[in-house]
């Protein structure tokens, strides 16, 4: 999880909870409209393998405590990629939520500023991909280029979320500021190597045939 317990008193933690609010109905708009579209078998498989996926990044995958925060290996373009907006945004949450309160469970009250902080830039991503990628494009041929550009958007929304929430919880001084460069600096390293991973996962993925687990964009045209 990335907001560490204590940065935001909670006197001022309300506001998580409106922004907790706003991404939540985001989400539910968007697990409306796949449920219309998909059905809900689909919908289910692919939002219980995101939520695994998401469970094992935060558990299994190495993660630091750098500044304000924690460096994860997130992944949130490449789940958008496999298996659609609404999946992903459930798989995030819910799988953020069973960490919590399984093995983080002082980081709960912390759950809506962490959640506001994953679900926010996957749907600016969301956004992005339909600005950036042509609609006879399958996401399995998409190029660094594309790649680069949606990993690098969704991290960057992350640690901007993740900045708002220090300045927001202890104000806007040199040792805020230094902690969020330390971090923000930090999460580069994820800048880097998560288009590689989204490549590489979208390499395997031509060999796959498609079906109820993965999003229908992967494989065809839009």
């Amino acid at each position: 999880m990335h907001i560490e317990p204590g940065l935001v008193e909670a006197g001022k933690i309300g506001l998580s909870y409106l922004t907790t609010a706003g991404v939540g109905a985001y989400g539910l708009k968007l697990i409306g409209q796949d449920l219309h579209e998909r059905g809900a078998v689909s919908l289910l498989a692919r939002i219980a393998a995101t939520t695994a996926l998401v469970f094992s990044f935060f558990e299994v995958l190495p993660h630091h405590p750098v500044g304000v925060s924690e460096v994860h290996l997130i992944l949130g373009s490449m789940l958008f990629l496999l298996f659609g907006a609404a999946p992903a945004a459930a798989g995030l949450a819910l799988g953020l939520l069973l960490q919590g309160m399984f093995f983080a469970p002082m980081d709960l009250p912390q759950y809506g500023m962490n959640v506001t902080t994953l679900l926010a830039p996957l749907f600016v991503v969301t956004v992005l991909a339909k600005r950036i990628i042509a609609s006879k494009t399958p996401y399995v041929e998409l190029s660094y280029r594309q790649v680069l550009m949606l990993s690098t958007t969704y991290q960057a929304g992350i640690v901007t979320w993740v900045a708002f929430w220090a300045f927001y919880g202890q104000g806007l001084t040199l040792e805020s500021v230094a902690k969020v460069m330390t971090f923000g600096g930090a999460y580069m390293t994820v800048i880097v190597v998560e288009p590689l991973v989204d490549l590489g996962v979208l390499a395997l993925a031509k060999l796959a045939n498609g079906g109820l687990l993965f999003e229908r964009r992967l494989h065809q045209a839009g």
